[in-house]
């Protein structure tokens, strides 16, 4: 009994961390002169609601491509958001070896089943892996034209490194239509005539 209440305490443990994302700040938008970009919990949201939308688009396994870019960024939590100009001068730890930490206390399924998730979104190469990161590269490009359009002129190399990462003939047509309209387009119907 008591192994058991260990698991379940380091389960709750892993999911107390998971709210450090919700205070981390994606620190690379500061670069472009963003001064409260969004949160790495925020960014993790849309992904995963991008990542639900493109897996149906190219009729792949939706519940998968979702959970993987749930946990993609979770190890955050530990190091934090590193930009990419960033890593060229730091050697963190993987992904893996972080997700392994934070799970050690936790059950055993759960840790195997996150473990998992997170080493088949950083090594895999099927279908649902390539949604996942292209939902992660979408997200950052809409996220770039939301700032843009707030004035924020330094998002373009964000814009262009992200969509030329973008993998799925889906993605690269939803890219193209962010790009080509207003990020509140949506409202237009609901607007007295």
């Amino acid at each position: 009994m008591a192994d058991e209440t260990a698991n379940v305490e380091g389960t709750a443990g892993f999911l107390f961390e998971l709210g450090v994302l919700k205070r981390e700040r994606r620190s690379g938008w500061w670069h472009t002169g963003v001064r409260d970009p969004e949160s790495i919990a925020e960014h993790s949201f849309r992904v995963a609601a991008i990542g639900a939308v493109l897996a149906m688009m190219e009729g792949a396994d939706a519940a998968r491509v979702t959970l993987m870019c749930v946990m993609h960024d979770t190890q955050e939590t530990r190091i934090g958001d590193i930009p990419h100009i960033g890593r060229r001068y730091l050697k963190a730890a993987s992904n893996e070896e972080i997700t392994a930490d934070q799970l050690a206390s936790a059950h055993p399924a759960v840790a195997a089943g996150i473990q998992a998730v997170v080493a088949e979104y950083e090594n895999g190469t099927d279908p649902e892996v390539v949604i996942a990161h292209d939902a992660d590269k979408l997200e950052c490009l809409i996220q770039a034209v939301e700032y843009r359009e707030q004035g924020n002129v330094n998002v373009q190399d964000w814009i262009d490194s992200s969509l030329s990462a973008l993998k799925t003939t889906s993605a690269k047509s939803l890219a193209e239509a962010a790009l080509t309209m207003s990020s509140l387009t949506w409202r237009r119907t609901f607007l007295p005539r």
